[in-house]
């Protein structure tokens, strides 16, 4: 038995193989739902309930999905020119970290002005992140998977330094938590009375110039190009460090973002638990959207649904949440599987 590449996969083998992975994962959530004690369909119903059965379920899943978003987004770029980037929860929090230090008062600025500006500096911070590793793999081979996975902890760890010395709240009654960002520095509600703020349509934004420049731009092309055959993009001429530094920066200000809709947006103040592991999430996201960056918008909305859904499915059902969290890694696990079996075929 062998593996052989297929040159030019059908559609039907492109689309068949997906959809045969969300089947089976669908299998399993409702194999665990049994093995808890409850009636598949009945706790399928209250996952869909509790994530679009009203219109406040709707809008906290597209508010959950927000970050996931932009996550979604850099791990898409990046992996499109194979740039393992597994970092951007650190990038997540370094992007969180520049939007407290300028926006809880030390640029006192009408909102118009100051969250641009809090939204590049997040971006730069992130940026920078995802910049060292990619040094490293252009300039000494350093596998960028390992890298970018152990600055995760680096950057959750300066996080806590900061939160319990520079930037702690004096008024916080001693949590580890920064003041809050003043409110110049806040994104408004899109919906009154409700958490939903327009980071999301920063996001939706995000995602359809990413598209644009993967698909319409020659900086598109070289990223493809370079993900496709780095040997063969460099034998026809193209700068590919250039290439991978450009897509770092744009990767690790992506994932920065998060952190940027996270305070400005859900939170107004930076802690430890900022994150549930977007960053993390956020590879289940572009895998399940397949890179596609609109598909990524999709993706993340899915996977905040079951999410929020799966909440309120506990709650009613008495059945255990975590069926959420395996219910997405056996999706990421089969979605992996199909991709392979896209593009493979075994042969006796």
């Amino acid at each position: 038995m062998r593996l052989e590449p297929i040159p030019a996969p059908s559609l039907a083998r492109r689309a068949g193989f997906p959809a045969l992975a969300l089947g089976l994962t669908a299998l399993i959530a409702m194999g665990l739902a049994a093995l808890a004690g409850a009636a598949p369909g009945e706790v399928a119903w209250l996952v869909v309930k509790g994530a679009a059965g009203s219109k406040f379920a709707l809008l906290e899943t597209l508010n959950r999905a927000t970050p996931l978003i932009f996550t979604g987004l850099a791990v898409a770029v990046a992996f499109r020119a194979k740039l393992w980037n597994i970092g951007a929860e650190a990038q997540l929090y370094l992007g969180a970290v520049a939007t407290v230090v300028l926006g809880t008062g030390l640029l006192d600025w009408p909102a118009a002005t100051l969250l641009p500006v809090l939204a590049v500096a997040a971006m730069a911070a992130g940026a920078l992140a995802l910049l060292v590793p990619t040094f490293l793999k252009t300039r000494f081979g350093v596998d960028e998977v390992v890298t970018t996975l152990l600055l995760n902890f680096v950057a959750l760890l300066f996080v806590s330094y900061l939160l319990e010395g520079p930037l702690k709240d004096p008024m916080g009654l001693g949590w580890p938590k920064s003041e809050p960002v003043i409110d110049a520095a806040r994104l408004p509600r899109i919906a009154e009375g409700l958490r939903l703020h327009w980071g999301f349509g920063l996001a939706l934004i995000a995602a359809v110039l990413v598209w644009i420049l993967q698909t319409r731009t020659i900086w598109g092309f070289e990223i493809r190009a370079v993900g496709l055959n780095l040997k063969a993009a460099r034998f026809a001429g193209m700068p590919v460090n250039a290439v991978l530094v450009r897509t770092a920066i744009l990767s690790g200000g992506l994932a920065a973002l998060a952190g940027f809709s996270e305070v400005a947006g859900a939170k107004g103040n930076l802690t430890t638990d900022l994150s549930p592991g977007f960053g993390y999430t956020g590879i289940i996201v572009a895998m399940l959207a397949l890179l596609h960056p609109l598909g990524v918008v999709v993706a993340a909305i899915f996977v905040a649904g079951i999410f929020v859904g799966a909440d309120s499915m506990s709650r009613a059902a008495g059945v255990p949440s975590f069926i959420a969290d395996i219910t997405l890694a056996s999706a990421l696990l089969a979605m992996i599987l199909a991709l392979g079996l896209t593009s493979l075929r075994i042969r006796r």
